[in-house]
């Protein structure tokens, strides 16, 4: 075989494989990290799986979502009790057997507690469904205080590994498909400081730390409209958080700002500083579920000049579109 002839057909296999690679579904094998390469996503939808507030199915302390962008779906956290995802996106109709990967934002149980259910259930009909767990370095680090771990993910992944599962683990900001973004662990540029400040870390090495949840992630897709942010907690801080979206992906105004942002206990002083630097970066949509707060939404709805149309309280059964803004649910309109 002539050098010529295995030239062309080596330059034919990796544009091949490169194909490929596009079209295969986001599996966090070869992530891509740094800057957007300027694909955006034309279609996505929102949907709340687990929240207190519920338009439709049962309401908890947790949050899940699923997100479908561009025809591809992720299911964003996994709520609390184990039953919880499961009962309510059947009543909604929505069929998650499909789904093969999951994102995780951090390790407290309220996100993490519905995912040994949802892979044993539907791995009966589709041995790959949920069977991709896509987490922030440090989501397994110990959590041990007065002798007992703390850390439910630590059980789970042995649980959750034995079903044939695995864990992608990220620390920075990585595309999982064109136009669709983790942003890995979030830096702390602001002392935003969304957590409790009494737990502690155990390092491999046996220090201790304070636990500020260093795993903790977002959801960002890169749209035409601008930037759209999916938070479970936001225990980074929204405006860490977002921030570091657009330094990492690409400095386009936010189109929304979705999920739970930790700011059910935050001062008046807080938000009028979160308003403050939600509209210098032009957020145009904010829906805040679980552990945001009631008050604290409506508050940022009025600083941030947003109205009852672009600025809510998300709901089970609720969500967004892309195309048409906000669908906060009937009991959150």
């Amino acid at each position: 075989m002539t050098d010529c002839r295995l030239s062309h057909i080596l330059t034919f296999a990796l544009a091949a494989l490169a194909t490929l690679r596009l079209a295969l579904p986001c599996t966090g094998q070869q992530p891509e990290a740094g800057a957007s390469s300027g694909a955006r996503i034309r279609s996505a939808r929102v949907l709340i799986l687990s929240t207190m507030l519920a338009s439709a199915g049962v309401g908890e302390w947790g949050f899940a979502a699923l997100v479908e962008a561009d025809g591809r779906r992720i299911l964003f956290d996994t709520g609390a009790r184990p039953e919880t995802v499961l009962a309510n996106a059947r009543e909604l109709g929505v069929d998650l057997a499909g789904v093969t990967d999951v994102i995780l934002s951090h390790n407290h149980g309220d996100h993490t507690g519905g995912l040994l259910t949802l892979r044993r259930e539907h791995a009966k009909t589709n041995r790959e469904a949920l069977s991709r767990a896509h987490v922030g370095r440090g989501i397994f680090l110990s959590r041990a205080r007065d002798g007992r771990e703390r850390n439910p993910m630590i059980a789970a992944r042995a649980a959750y590994e034995q079903t044939g599962g695995t864990f992608v683990e990220y620390s920075q900001a990585t595309r999982l498909f064109p136009g669709c973004w983790l942003t890995g662990p979030v830096p702390r540029a602001h002392p935003e400081r969304n957590w409790s400040g009494t737990g502690l870390l155990r390092m491999p090495g046996g220090a201790t730390a304070e636990d500020n949840l260093p795993e903790d992630q977002s959801l960002v897709l890169d749209t035409e409209r601008g930037l759209v942010v999916v938070s479970g907690c936001g225990h980074a801080g929204i405006i860490n958080t977002l921030e570091y979206a657009r330094r990492q992906i690409r400095q386009a105004p936010v189109w929304a700002a979705l999920g739970g942002f930790h700011l059910f206990e935050a001062s008046e002083s807080h938000l009028e500083w979160t308003a403050r630097k939600l509209r210098e970066m032009g957020v145009a949509n904010f829906l805040g579920a679980h552990c945001t707060g009631i008050e604290a939404v409506y508050r940022l709805r009025q600083l941030t000049g947003l109205d009852r149309r672009t600025c809510a309280v998300g709901s089970v059964g609720g969500g967004f579109r892309l195309e048409s803004g906000l669908d906060p649910g009937s009991i959150a309109r």
